[in-house]
């Protein structure tokens, strides 16, 4: 057998075993790995106790345990890149598995998109502190750890049957962690629930396809979401970008705006500044400072979707023409003005909506597309300490199957 067919069959079916004829992954120990190479903050985080928690619980642990000490028995620049390609396709396809309720899901809830996010950074962990029996430079490692964490978010195997509406939606990694290292992102579980489900709309089937993104500015600097959403959109029918929001309600983004405000990310990075757009992805020029929803926000907030409100959420911040002091504007935009904050804020959850909105008109596509913000996931007021609870799993609950109603009525528009 070829290794690199040996190392497939390893990354498929989640063992070590089957890398070296006769070798055990129990006498595979992890000895081509550096302590000592330095680690992402997001990665450092992966030493408190919750994260490990939340690994054991899922069974989701498994996969670094298989897949570091296969690593060692890489041999080839070539090899390496099919192992990231395929490992985080593996990854990806266990996360949407088991919220569909295909795997068992341990004593965490069914559509938890936790196991998900500490399984990749243990992966990109061992990555990032591999050393190769063959030359890797920072660049080539960096490039590896991408095609990882690509493949391990869904965002290059997107794929619609012939025969129903084609839906696109993402969703993001859990943030503010070093205020509470338990956190989910709902948004999140939703992408894993809906990803490769049909829904019956008043329009007929539609099929949803979704894609995770990262808390970090820098990759979205380097057109992640440009280069994910590319091949898709002059395909779909419809698409809209989820993130968390605010408390106890659903907010349909009206506008865009064209800033990042510098709020920390999941590495403790800040980003000041107009959103920087990638060379070589089609765009708008000169750059809008706002970029509206083509989302049907009318029947979204008129239907009876779910426990939580719905709003058609219309203000943002601006300096307005002539002017230098950035003010509220509760209606919208106002002409000549510079943006301060979309809809949605200044934070990524607004980037990627201006982003995917921006290529939108790029392209010249008439299709509805814009941005969703769900409710804030709250644990129940007494649980200062669990995973989870049954407040916070009734909550996630309903926040994805309102988000499947929102789908069905914005889709029986189409």
């Amino acid at each position: 057998m070829k290794p690199l067919a040996r190392l497939l069959i390893v990354v498929l079916l989640g063992t070590a075993a089957a890398v070296v004829p006769g070798v055990a992954a129990a006498a595979a120990p992890p000895t081509c790995a550096d302590p000592s190479a330095p680690l992402t903050v997001e990665e450092q985080r992966l030493a408190l106790p919750a994260p490990g928690e939340v690994l054991r619980r899922s069974g989701f642990d498994r996969f670094a345990q298989a897949f570091t000490p296969a690593l060692c028995h890489l041999r080839s620049d070539h090899v390496a890149e099919q192992a990231m390609r395929v490992q985080g396709r593996v990854l990806w396809e266990a996360a949407v598995a088991r919220a569909h309720g295909r795997i068992p899901a341990g004593s965490l809830p069914v559509t938890d998109d936790r196991p998900l996010y500490w399984a990749r950074l243990q992966l990109t962990k061992a990555l990032r502190q591999w050393t190769p029996s063959f030359p890797l430079s920072a660049d080539r490692r960096a490039e590896l750890i991408g095609t990882l964490d690509r493949a391990s978010r869904g965002q290059d195997s997107i794929g619609y049957p012939d025969g129903a509406s084609r839906i696109l939606v993402t969703g993001f990694d859990p943030f503010q962690l070093d205020q509470d290292i338990r956190r989910s992102n709902p948004s999140g579980a939703v992408a894993l629930a809906l990803d490769g489900t049909v829904i019956q709309t008043a329009a007929g089937p539609a099929r949803i396809e979704t894609a995770m993104f990262p808390v970090l500015w820098g990759p979205f600097a380097q057109g992640v979401v440009e280069h994910t959403l590319l091949p898709q959109l002059g395909r779909v029918d419809m698409f809209t970008t989820i993130s968390q929001g605010r408390v106890g309600r659903f907010d349909v983004e009206r506008y865009n705006g064209r800033w990042r405000g510098g709020y920390p990310d999941n590495d403790n990075v800040s980003s000041t500044g107009v959103i920087p757009i990638p060379p070589g992805v089609p765009t708008v020029e000169p750059a809008p400072e706002f970029v509206p929803t083509t989302l049907p926000y009318a029947q979204i907030v008129a239907a009876n979707t779910g426990r939580f409100p719905v709003f058609d959420h219309t203000s943002v911040v601006e300096i307005p023409a002539g002017q230098t002091q950035p003010v509220t504007q509760p209606n919208g935009p106002t002409p000549g003005s510079t943006a301060r904050q979309g809809g949605g804020g200044d934070y990524l959850s607004n980037e990627i909506a201006y982003r995917a909105t921006l290529l939108r008109d790029a392209l010249g596509l008439t299709i509805p597309g814009g941005h969703l913000h769900t409710p804030v996931l709250e644990f129940a007021p007494n649980n200062t300490t669990e995973l989870t609870d049954p407040v916070f799993e009734a909550n996630q609950r309903d926040i994805v199957d309102q988000v499947r109603s929102v789908l069905v009525v914005a889709a029986g528009t189409l």
